[in-house]
């Protein structure tokens, strides 16, 4: 072999080689459970929160099996595991080896069951599975018995070819074609989606903005031409008091205030539109309107109480004095609409429902209403239909897997006939009918 001759084919050699690298069965399960370990790690380890969450959850002293810390988690990613660089390269990995076995394997298979395969000597009946030699049988006979059975029968001369089960070697290409488009599916969700949170006070309208996590190129899919207004939030509660439900009756608007959609959601009932779903998540007290003697009714915001041991409080601060030297708190635990009032000792002064008045400080403090708040999670992942599609084609090529491929084969030489058979799976039933093809000739 020349130089030339050489340099010409060591990359046709190499191209060979890594092809069958890849489509090797063994580094595709390395892959899968590579894949199967880092998707647990992002499901224990709560995703897209902040350092100061992570710190005081994952400490450096003492660290979480020895090792996992705040800072450990943050630096490889372990807090937006399925958006990394080196999870993306697990997929396109991954399905590289999908596809070469299913260009280097799957296909050549399907075309070699495919072909006519007559069988012309009677020593290539002994390396079947069932096979036996008889002194008499007819080709016309076994034909029908055959496409009784479902055989699609060949015929060249002496020699007769059947099968029957095709379908069950198309099946695992159909799987591996569909998880290709699952990983294709959540490669292009990682890239495109976003999720975001709000936490909206009931009549007010918003636009997504508040986004903690994005793809490189989520900024298309993120809506500026129509925004959402909550209607009104409410809360059903149980008998004894307890958050039994809470929904919020939601509408998207266009950019000039014109309603497009509206609809009531709770959980596990979102709003979906253009590709953006707004899930029920959480719930809060925005505000309460309160008015002092014949004062104009003004709205005071009320926020989230740390260090309350058990559930949750919201409180405001309503100056009784001009020069804000005396006031009371108000503080609410929900919104069934008891308030609880204290001075500035902290001492608790009442108790005060919206509608009541209470003489305090020598005015009248009316409340009006508490105003509550929805908390909503807002999600876009484009890749969404490719994954189903994917899921859908993976269960299909599972179930037509199992389906069994029979191959039947026959020559008649003379007086002899010669029969034989073989089957990829479902080995008793397809001796059973092979048994059956015996007694019939």
């Amino acid at each position: 072999m020349t130089l030339s001759e050489a340099i010409v084919k060591l990359p046709r050699d190499w191209g060979s080689q890594l092809l069958k690298t890849i489509a090797d069965l063994r580094l595709a399960i390395i892959l899968f459970l590579a894949i199967a370990l880092v998707s647990i790690s992002g499901t224990v380890i709560e995703q897209g929160e902040s350092m100061q969450f992570y710190q005081q959850n994952y400490p450096e002293d003492p660290a979480l099996f020895g090792f996992l810390t705040a800072q450990v988690i943050v630096k490889l990613g372990l807090d937006h595991v399925y958006t990394t660089w080196w999870f993306l390269t697990l997929l396109l990995l991954f399905g590289s080896s999908l596809i070469a076995c299913t260009f280097n394997r799957q296909i050549p298979a399907l075309k070699a069951a495919r072909n006519w395969k007559f069988y012309h000597q009677p020593r290539q009946f002994q390396k079947l599975a069932l096979s036996i030699e008889l002194d008499r049988g007819s080709m016309e006979v076994l034909s029908p018995l055959l496409q009784k059975q479902g055989y699609r029968v060949f015929q060249d001369g002496e020699a007769i070819y059947a099968r029957k089960g095709i379908i069950g070697r198309i099946g695992p290409i159909v799987v591996h074609v569909g998880m290709i488009i699952v990983l294709l599916g959540a490669i292009w969700g990682a890239f495109t989606g976003f999720l975001a949170q709000e936490m909206i006070a009931s009549g007010d309208t918003f636009r997504v903005t508040n986004i903690f996590s994005a793809g490189r190129f989520a900024s298309q899919n993120i809506p500026t031409d129509w925004s959402v207004k909550v209607n009104r939030f409410w809360i059903d509660y149980s008998d004894q008091g307890e958050v039994d439900q809470f929904y919020s009756d939601l509408s998207v608007v266009d950019n000039q205030g014109q309603q497009i959609k509206r609809e009531t959601i709770h959980v596990n009932k979102p709003l979906r539109y253009d590709g953006v779903t707004f899930y029920q998540t959480n719930w809060g007290i925005a505000a309460v309107k309160v008015q002092l003697n014949n004062s104009p009714i003004f709205r005071l915001p009320m926020v989230d109480l740390p260090g309350v041991s058990q559930g949750r409080l919201w409180g405001t601060w309503i100056p009784t004095k001009p020069d804000l030297s005396e006031g009371v708190s108000l503080i609410a635990r929900d919104l069934q609409g008891t308030l609880l009032v204290y001075g500035v000792d902290g001492q608790l002064i009442n108790a005060i429902r919206p509608g009541m008045g209470l003489e305090i400080n020598g005015v009248t403090l009316k409340v009006i209403e508490l105003i509550g708040s929805t908390g909503l999670q807002i999600k876009a992942d484009p890749g969404v239909p490719l994954v189903y599609t994917g899921f859908a084609l993976l269960m299909a090529g599972v179930v037509m897997s199992y389906v069994s491929h029979s191959q039947i084969w026959a020559l008649q030489q003379g007086d002899r006939f010669y029969l034989g058979g073989r089957s990829n799976r479902a080995l008793v039933q397809f001796e059973r009918d092979f048994d059956s093809l015996l007694h019939q000739l």
